[in-house]
């Protein structure tokens, strides 16, 4: 029998970000694509509203022919702007500027990256290119460690979300700190999105169910060897992780417990 009261519905909890609601709780990316082609058929099977473009890596002057940016509906799709391959704040804060001024969109995903190796993310370039571009009029959505007290400090600045890698950039190796986005959950109280090392749906799943509000990701999907397929499958994880985490899992126990027990019964 199922429990008593309202039952939850996903078309019921949009997420709202800096005061713009979407029904979709799944960000992609465009990279890696063997085509422009097979881009667009996996956002399309993706179900995703927001798709992220790295500025640095599109000709910002072609928007037609075999320009990325010409596969992308832009009524259909958010572009979300992102300053993937900056090294430093100052580099980080012109790309954003670049692509607020080619007509992108005054939102960022900032990324600041510290490390070539781990593209581990330099959280003090993070903060000061953060503050700068929030007093520039953006909003600002940070790529960030799993760091709780960062992820605070970045809330303070005036980010619009934080977004915490689940493990490394492109790695697939899934959420490997689950603690630590639990804490970041009780800690800031903007949306957190878990950005970074999804490699499958379940993976999407976990993040969903710890109670992130969404997930972005790229390499998953199109270093999948069925891209479209993947997208579908992620879209659903996404879905399924949010409805079980709305839904309230049972308590984990040491023990067993009848799922069938006799009390109440009559014999």
């Amino acid at each position: 029998m199922g429990g008593v009261g309202v039952s939850y519905k996903l078309t019921d909890d949009p997420l709202v970000l800096a005061g713009r609601t979407f029904k979709s709780r799944l960000f992609v990316g465009t990279g890696k694509y063997s085509t422009f082609a097979l881009m667009k058929e996996a956002l399309e099977a993706s179900g995703a509203e927001v798709v992220t473009v790295a500025v640095r890596r599109v000709d910002l002057s072609k928007r037609s022919g075999e320009s990325l940016l010409a596969y992308i509906d832009t009524k259909r799709f958010m572009i979300l702007p992102n300053t993937a391959g900056c090294y430093s704040a100052e580099d980080a804060i012109r790309i954003a500027h670049l692509g607020r001024e080619a007509g992108l969109s005054n939102w960022v995903k900032l990324e600041v990256i510290g490390d070539e190796k781990t593209l581990f993310p330099d959280t003090d370039a993070l903060l000061t290119a953060t503050k700068v571009l929030v007093k520039d009029g953006f909003v600002v959505l940070p790529y960030t460690n799993d760091d709780p007290i960062m992820a605070r400090k970045l809330q303070d600045a005036g980010a619009a979300a934080v977004m915490p890698l689940g493990a490394p950039i492109g790695s697939g190796m899934g959420i490997q700190n689950p603690a630590n986005l639990r804490i970041i959950l009780e800690t800031v109280t903007v949306p957190v999105v878990v950005d970074a090392g999804v490699g499958t749906a379940s993976d999407a799943a976990v993040a969903m169910e710890l109670g992130c509000d969404a997930v972005l990701m790229n390499t998953g999907i199109a270093g999948a060897a069925d891209p479209v397929a993947m997208a579908e499958s992620m879209k659903l994880a996404v879905e399924s992780g949010r409805l079980a985490f709305k839904a309230g899992r049972i308590p984990k126990k040491l023990y067993a417990s009848a799922s069938s027990p006799f009390q109440g019964i009559s014999r």
